[in-house]
Parts: structure tokens; C-alpha cells; sequence
């Protein structure tokens, strides 16, 4: 790993303390040196033990998320589709893309499909003996013809495009429900047209979970796909299956594994296209993920792999995304959260499976001090060896397990403050990282991480950004699950706006893998949506202010009338994080009894 780090220890070389130095004034400048001696003690307090897992000493306000329980899965149904005589050895699909607008997978690539719908168990299915069975092929059908104008149904031979079209308007405008309209113009489905290839299930880190049945189907003659733009779907094209997959290996589009394995399944073509044949079903079918077993290494983007644990987090989330990033000879680790022994079990097992393959570990890196990103670090070094451990250094002080182990490993210095390029000898275990350093894997493809501090939810918070691929590892500070909390003293709401705006900035992002959640297809419009939500809240509470609310309870009771009281607590906390930055601004003072009042 040709990387930009330094040593957390003690005696620094001159150059790289008087660095570090200016860092944390930067950080912690705001701070009176009582409060910044009081956070420091209850932060070594909190974090003694957070690397080896144990939560014994974890906040109560952290202990609490203990009881969050994963999203339970809604049925759902998709049609992998195939063009009508397709080329066996270069099969076609009909590809969708999402809507960015779209709050779940938004952006992302799929294939039609959607939930069950009720009306969908009341449409006889023939040569169908299975209930279940029968209802997802209902859907499936259903939701092909409301997607793509495609109608997979027997008796629907004679019609044209345009009394396709007049269905279809009937069945969307509500004159007919789908049973009605199948018995009203005497069509049926038969479960020979409708092949299962297969079953996934949600992995348990989304808020929303799906569990979808998978068909295969042919697309009858004469039927042209459309996508008419409508709310979900933004557009849709024929596109073999192989060009797909290899799109994607470019990095150039986002798609959930079920997509991926359909792609790549297809892609190695089948024997004929009289009928689906045995050998390509079995091929879908091949893995416990085809059957219901959820996904634990989800590779939205290649070499980019998401290993969400199971932690002690605030809701919604359950779960906390591990990364794993690796190349044909190294693997970087990001943010091995879970305290809990089967999740590090779980974790350790797919990083020495990677390892396996002839890749030695450039390192742990952790985004930022909070329990459900640092709870399982000892746990992993302790399966795979003494590892470096690689953090900001505001980071690394609030975690004393990691500036006392012993050294290991050799790491190569690329930094803007100190180049050329040298070599220390053994380092200490942790590694500070600064702005602006460079993390490079040794081989294919190339991957040089860019590190940028964006303090605003954590003091020591990083994001990693990788310019080839526009990809943004952003840590807490944005999510693709729930909302991002502004803790002070911690959390900063002047930081936080302005890493956001840092983000913002960066030239040809293309996804965002937050520290939550599902990756983030639309990073542009998410980041924009986070600044405003951020400006609005402090125009309301600022009105709240001039209106006569005076501390955070009173002004969250007239703010924040669209979140839960069970979530008051926290929202307290952020709005006292906009006080300060509206105090700092000149635009509400604080009183000596901790009142906030209008400066006009």
C-alpha cells in the first residue's frame, strides 16, 4: 500500500507534529480548554474498550439501539425478460433504470418488477398448483405490463399496441383492476410462460426489504417495451446481457446482486431459444443467495465490496457497512463495527477469504470514532494478525488500544506536506492520516484513494474519494438509511455544512457508499438534498428563536413536528448544534443560564 500516512506515537518528526498541531487547533479550535479537557475525559472514558467490543462502557443513548431489529421483507416479484429470438450466445434483456428521484435504489439498473398487490392472489394462474407460486407470477405479469407496456398473458396474441395501450390505461387509471381485466377481454396467465430462476431476499441492513420471486420469461412476438418516464422508472433499453455486465465491471453502472447474477448468468448464453433449457435454470438457481439466503458481500461497484454488520446503531439502521476495497494484491478494510462474535466471525471469514486469493491487508481504516465503526477492530486483528490500523489522529486519541500496540507492517509516505515518496520502518500498529493524503493499492485495477477530513459529525471524521470512479466513501456524513446526527461537542453543524459543500465540489461523482444503507446512485442531488434540509431546519429554528422558544426542548417541540417524540432526545442535540453555529453567526446569543435568545 503506497500511502500518505504518519505515525500516532509520541515523538513525531517536526514537519509531521507541526502538522498535526495546525489540525486539531482547526478542529477543536472552537473549544475552551475546560471543554475540550472535559470532552477528552469522557471520550477515553466512553472508548477504552470499544475496540475490543464490549459495550460496557458504550453511552446509554447508544446501548438503547440494541433493540432496533431488522425491516421484515415484503413480497415482491421481477421479470428477467428476454427479446423474442434472441441470439443464444449473446442473449438480450430489457434493462431499467430507477428514478434518481427515488428514495430506495434510486439510479440503480434492475429489472421490472414490484410488490404484491392484493388483487394479484385473485388471478387464476393455469398449470399452477402452488398458491404462492401462483400469486407471484400474477404480480410478476402484472407489473411487466404496467412497467413496460409488455403483456405476457394467453389470448393476447390478437391484440395490437394500441388496445394494448387501452388496457393499460384501464388498468392505471383504476376503471379495471388486473383479475377483471384478464376475465373481461378472456386472457390468462400459464405458469409455462413464467420460468423461476430464483428467490432473494433483502439483505437486513435496508429499511426496506423485498423478497422477490424471479421469472424468466420470453417477450411474445410483436410486443415492443416502453418506458413511458412515469414516477419510478426513468428509462429502459434491450441491451445484452453480457455489454450489461461488462458496464458494469467498467464501473459504470450500480445494479443489487440478484441483477448482477441474472447479468452474468445470461452473459455465458444458453443452448437454444426454443425453450429455456434446464442447464440455465440450474445455473440461476446455483448458491444459497437464489434461495432466500440474504447477501453478505455485496458488491455494488467492483472491487468495492459492502459487508454491512449487524450493531448497536441508531435507528433505522441495524447495521453498520464494513468496505472492503481490494485489487489483485491488496485489501483495505473500512470500519469493522460490530461487537457482536458471530458478525466479527462473519467479517473475519470473508477478509481471509480475500486474502486467500494471494492479497496481503494494507490496513484497518475507520471513518471515525463512534462505537458502531470501531467495535470489532481488536476482534478482526486478533483473527488475522496484527494490522495496521489507520485513522485521523483525533481518532486514534480517543482510542488508547490503538496507540499502545506493538509495531508491524512497513507503509510508503505520499503526502502533500512530505514528498518525495520515503519509506519509515516499522510503524506502530496505527497510522494518523491527514487532508489531502493519498492510500494507493499495489495492483489491478488502480485504486488511489484521496483523504479528506470532513469533520461535522465526528471531530476526526474522514471520507475516502477515488477519482477514476467517481466513488465516495463517505462515512457517517452521509447515509443511504435514516439521518445523520449533529452531536456536540463532537458534532459540528459549521463543519459538517461546510465538508458537505467540500463534497459537493468533488468533479465526477458517481456513487456515494455511506456507512449505512444502501449505496447512494444520485450523489449530486443527495448532497444538495442534505444542505437544504440542513438550511431549512436553521431558518425554522431561528424563527422559532424570534418567536419566543428559548432552549432546544422548547424549540424541537415547534420544529420538529414531522419526527417522532421518541426521537426528541436526539433532536435536541442537533438543534443545539445549530444554536451554536446561529451564536457564532451573530445571530442568537446564549445567556448565562443557557437561554437562547434573538440578537434583533
Amino acid at each position: 500500500m503506497h500511502s500518505s500516512p504518519r505515525r500516532c506515537q509520541k515523538a513525531l518528526p517536526n514537519k509531521v507534529s507541526r502538522l498535526f498541531t495546525t489540525v486539531r487547533a482547526v478542529a477543536i479550535g472552537r473549544l475552551t480548554p475546560s471543554l475540550e479537557s472535559a470532552l477528552v475525559r469522557r471520550r477515553m472514558r466512553g472508548t477504552n474498550t470499544l475496540l475490543n467490543g464490549s459495550d460496557e462502557n458504550t453511552p446509554k443513548s447508544h446501548r438503547s439501539m440494541q433493540t432496533s431489529t431488522a425491516a421484515t421483507p415484503k413480497d415482491a416479484a421481477a421479470v428477467i425478460l428476454l427479446k423474442h429470438n434472441t441470439r443464444p450466445d449473446d442473449p438480450e434483456v430489457f434493462l431499467v433504470k430507477r428514478s434518481h428521484k427515488l428514495a430506495f435504489l434510486g439510479g440503480f439498473h434492475a429489472f421490472p418488477g414490484g410488490q404484491f398487490d392484493a388483487v394479484d392472489a385473485e388471478v387464476e394462474v393455469k398449470n399452477c398448483d402452488d398458491a404462492d407460486t401462483c400469486v407471484a407470477i400474477s404480480c410478476a405479469a402484472r407489473e411487466l405490463f404496467e412497467e413496460t407496456q409488455i403483456l405476457v398473458a394467453r389470448g393476447g396474441e390478437a391484440l395490437t399496441q394500441g388496445q394494448r395501450l387501452s388496457l393499460l390505461d384501464d388498468l392505471q387509471t383504476g376503471r379495471m383492476s388486473w383479475p377483471a381485466l384478464l376475465k373481461h377481454y378472456e386472457l390468462h396467465l400459464d405458469a409455462n410462460d413464467f420460468v423461476f430462476v430464483g428467490r432473494w431476499v433483502t439483505p437486513p441492513f435496508s429499511a426496506r426489504r423485498f423478497d422477490t420471486w424471479f421469472f424468466l420469461v420470453k417477450c411474445p412476438a410483436k410486443q415492443r417495451a416502453f418506458i413511458s418516464g412515469d414516477a419510478e422508472l426513468e428509462s429502459g433499453d434491450w441491451v445484452s446481457a453480457k455489454a450489461a455486465y461488462d458496464r458494469w465491471q467498467r464501473s459504470e453502472i450500480l445494479a443489487v446482486p440478484p441483477v448482477l447474477h441474472g447479468l452474468k448468468t445470461l452473459a455465458a448464453g444458453f443452448r437454444n431459444d426454443a425453450e429455456i433449457d434446464q442447464e440455465l435454470v440450474a445455473r440461476f438457481l446455483a448458491g444459497p443467495n437464489a434461495h432466500r439466503e440474504p447477501v453478505r458481500r455485496i458488491e455494488f461497484r467492483p472491487n468495492y465490496i459492502c459487508f454491512p454488520v449487524r450493531t448497536p446503531t441508531k435507528p433505522p439502521a441495524t447495521h453498520t457497512n464494513c468496505y472492503l476495497i481490494y485489487t489483485s494484491r491488496e485489501l483495505l478494510v473500512i470500519d469493522p463495527g460490530s461487537p457482536y462474535e458471530d458478525e466479527q466471525e462473519a467479517l473475519a471469514a470473508a477478509v481471509a477469504q480475500l486474502l486467500a486469493e494471494g492479497r496481503k491487508l494494507s490496513g484497518i481504516l475507520l471513518t471515525h470514532v463512534h462505537p458502531d465503526h470501531v467495535g470489532g477492530v481488536n476482534a478482526l486483528r486478533a483473527s488475522i494478525g496484527n494490522a495496521n490500523v489507520l485513522a485521523h489522529r483525533l481518532t486514534a486519541e480517543a482510542l488508547p488500544d490503538m496507540a499502545e500496540a506493538r509495531p508491524s507492517g512497513r507503509v510508503a509516505i505520499e503526502s502533500p506536506q512530505a514528498k518525495p515518496s520515503l519509506t519509515l520502518g516499522l510503524l506502530p500498529h496505527t497510522v494518523c492520516l491527514a487532508d489531502e493524503d493519498t492510500i494507493e493499492l499495489d495492483g489491478e485495477p488502480r485504486i488511489a484513494l484521496r483523504v479528506m477530513h470532513t469533520p461535522g459529525h465526528a471531530r476526526g471524521h474522514l471520507c475516502l474519494y477515488e477519482a477514476r470512479t467517481g466513488t465516495l466513501i463517505s462515512g457517517d456524513n452521509i447515509v443511504g438509511l435514516g439521518s445523520v446526527l449533529i452531536d456536540p461537542p463532537e458534532g459540528n453543524m459549521r463543519d459538517y455544512l461546510n465538508s458537505l459543500a467540500r463534497m459537493r465540489a468533488l468533479p465526477n461523482l458517481s456513487v456515494i457508499f455511506g456507512g449505512h444503507g444502501p449505496a447512494i446512485a444520485n450523489p449530486y442531488a443527495k448532497l444538495d438534498e442534505y444542505v437544504a434540509h440542513r438550511l431549512d431546519r436553521e431558518q425554522k429554528i431561528l424563527q422559532a428563536v424570534r418567536d419566543g422558544a428559548a432552549t432546544p426542548k422548547g424549540i424541537v417541540t415547534v420544529v420538529y413536528t414531522d419526527v417522532s417524540p421518541k426521537a426528541h432526545a436526539m433532536a435536541e442535540r442537533a438543534v443545539l448544534a445549530h444554536l451554536e453555529k446561529l451564536v457564532e453567526d451573530g445571530l442568537v446569543r446564549e445567556t448565562s443560564d443557557s437561554l437562547f435568545l434573538p440578537n434583533n
